[in-house]
């Protein structure tokens, strides 16, 4: 797999918006969290948890959130679709909740191009949850994609704890993991890879019981492996400039040490697998990379 010299980039300050932007018509509510998003419905018929410029982390998870949720639903990983929304001046002034707490003030949110994650579940009637016990959590259906996301959080260097929703839907008894809050890949607006073993991990390892091998992060890691630089470079065209502050520059370096990485997961892999949680009880196979 060769690597794709700078010179041969295509050029970022091209933005290649990948559809039509979906319009807010209503306010739903303000959502948890430390990105102050709100619940927003759109022109398109959907709900969408919508982080905006001016959030209190930083402009740039809004690129770190699509870039990353981009790539995921190209491997395949279950999260929700992410669309930019467009968000008209007259929505924010005429509902006085869609404002920021921000160094200690009080702030409207900023009109225009923000980030939309579509609502991952019926808003009247399922449940949702942030946390199951671990006697619950044999009735996720989808418990193995926790072993293939860590692969994909270690490649883009995720520095939050790994985020999860719980979905039961109505009259359901099993529960669905969908996997949200990717502001903090690329150590957020820092855009670099400290590589800590624990970063990326859910808090509790009981969710890694069953991993024996490599295998048990296919085909992720097999597919982060073989993953064509210009897959990533079409993606990251597509984030609105404004999102990484016109760092054109910084973007290039993004996208290539994201390519440079690809070969690198298992290592990283590893070094969470020796850290003293031991979080593979059940890992026999020998240890190759």
């Amino acid at each position: 797999m060769g690597e794709m010299a700078a010179h041969q980039a295509p050029n970022p300050s091209i933005w290649k918006q990948p559809y039509a932007a979906p319009t807010a018509v209503q306010h739903i509510r303000r959502m948890r969290g430390g990105s102050q998003a709100h619940l927003l419905a759109a022109s398109d018929g959907h709900l969408y948890i919508t982080k905006f410029q001016n959030n209190p982390q930083h402009i740039r998870v809004l690129a770190n959130e699509f870039f990353a949720m981009r790539i995921a639903r190209l491997l395949g990983l279950p999260v929700s679709e992410v669309k930019i929304i467009a968000v008209p001046e007259n929505l924010v002034e005429d509902n006085p909740r869609l404002r920021i707490e921000l160094e200690g003030r009080i702030i409207p949110c900023l009109s225009g191009l923000q980030l939309g994650t579509r609502y991952a579940a019926d808003l009247w009637q399922d449940r949702v949850f942030e946390d199951l016990p671990k006697a619950a959590f044999e009735r996720v259906i989808n418990r193995q994609d926790f072993w293939r996301i860590l692969a994909f959080d270690k490649w883009l260097g995720n520095c939050d704890a790994r985020q999860v929703l719980f979905i039961r839907r109505s009259n359901g008894q099993q529960y669905e993991a969908t996997f949200i809050d990717h502001g903090y890949c690329f150590n957020a607006a820092a855009w670099n890879f400290p590589d800590l073993p624990l970063l990326g991990t859910y808090h509790q390892y009981y969710v890694y019981s069953g991993v024996d091998g490599w295998e048990s992060f296919e085909p992720t890691l097999s597919s982060i492996e073989s993953l064509d630089c210009t897959v990533l470079w079409n993606l990251a065209s597509e984030i609105p400039p404004e999102w990484y502050q016109y760092d054109h520059d910084g973007l290039c370096c993004l996208v290539e040490s994201l390519y440079k990485r690809q070969l690198s997961v298992r290592s990283l892999i590893l070094q969470f697998r020796q850290c003293s949680h031991q979080p593979f009880p059940d890992w026999k196979t020998k240890v190759l990379l």
